[in-house]
């Protein structure tokens, strides 16, 4: 793999977004490992699936709730010192909403490709034996002079009693999605115009190996300037990181969660797309394993941390998250 930096992959979107050249790229959060790869179908080298497109093997989704366990998962102490930060933070009006994430070191009893191949979420990569994703979350949808974000925030267990009514009426997930919602417009309004939000706080459900979970959504919308047609590099990386997984402010929100995390995301948190020629699909690259420089594994997970979290049950949200997913048809945008 021939990994660049995100300069040469700004140039590179451009040229082949204005040429109507089929594409893939990928850059990690920090922005310091990218690629992209011209008619991405005909090659093998990277796996990859997001909606109906792709080029992994079409083969019937396997059960995968019981391959993986749990060997190392953060210590509570130790991130009650990550939530500690986190919060003082925001007491001083760092951030107003800041994404605490953690790597679980995990044990798998079948290698990344098998894992890609046995996911049925709609947007999946692989990269050689070093990353999997099967990732949920949709980033931006451009198409034509169109451009489109779907950021989640909030999650609740589908089977406890008045799932959707309580996740809608918790004050707390309340204030993160208005937060998250309002960073992602502000962030469209600097490269599109007329930017509005089409659709508030809708509800999905997800079928996963612990069980049905619902997420809370929302939809915002916006016109390219007719000039930045097909300039992929220049209206996509400015939103680099995604809102959803950094907070609002987004550059102080990011300096903090550095001094909290300590240690680089690498793909996890990063986005990953593809264009066909006509449209422009991404995704924010959550439901992660990434392979440690000493061989280990490790799924990435996290949340939005506001000042009126709990730190227990933040906690509680993070290691909820580690799984593995499995059904094809309850996934958000599968169709798209």
């Amino acid at each position: 793999m021939n990994y660049i930096d995100s300069a040469a992959l700004r140039e590179a979107m451009n040229r082949l977004g204005r040429e109507r050249t089929p594409f893939l790229w990928c850059a990690s959060y920090e922005l310091d490992k990218c690629f992209i790869i011209e008619n991405p179908s005909m090659q093998t080298e990277v796996l990859w699936q997001i909606g109906n497109a792709g080029n992994a093997v079409d083969t019937a989704p396997k059960r995968t709730d019981r391959v993986m366990k749990i060997t190392g998962a953060v210590e509570r102490e130790a991130y009650s010192v990550m939530f500690g930060i986190i919060m003082d933070g925001l007491r001083r009006g760092d951030s107003f909403l800041a994404n605490l994430t953690a790597a679980t070191g995990v044990e798998c009893g079948c290698s990344l490709k098998e894992l890609f191949l046995s996911s049925a979420a709609p947007f999946r990569l692989l990269i050689e034996d070093e990353f999997v994703c099967f990732s949920p979350e949709p980033f931006v949808r451009i198409e034509e002079r169109r451009i489109s974000t779907f950021p989640m925030k909030g999650t609740a267990d589908a089977s406890c009693p008045d799932a959707e009514e309580r996740l809608l009426g918790d004050y707390k997930e309340l204030c993160e999605h208005h937060t998250i919602v309002d960073l992602m417009r502000n962030d469209l309004n600097s490269v599109a115009e007329d930017v509005r939000v089409d659709r508030f706080r809708y509800v999905e459900e997800i079928e996963t190996s612990r069980g049905r979970i619902l997420q809370t959504s929302s939809e915002i919308s916006g016109m390219i300037p007719e000039e930045k047609t097909g300039l992929f590099g220049d209206i996509i990386l400015p939103l680099l990181p995604a809102g959803s997984i950094t907070g609002a402010p987004k550059p102080s929100t990011m300096r903090l969660i550095a001094r909290a995390e300590r240690t680089p995301r690498g793909w996890y948190t990063g986005v990953f797309g593809y264009f066909d020629g006509h449209v422009m699909q991404t995704a924010v690259m959550i439901r992660c394993l990434q392979k440690q420089a000493d061989g280990s594994i490790c799924f990435h997970s996290g949340g939005g941390i506001t000042v009126n979290s709990n730190e227990d049950e933040e906690y509680a949200e993070l290691m909820a998250k580690v799984y593995l997913t499995e059904d094809r048809n309850k996934y958000p945008g599968n169709g798209d």
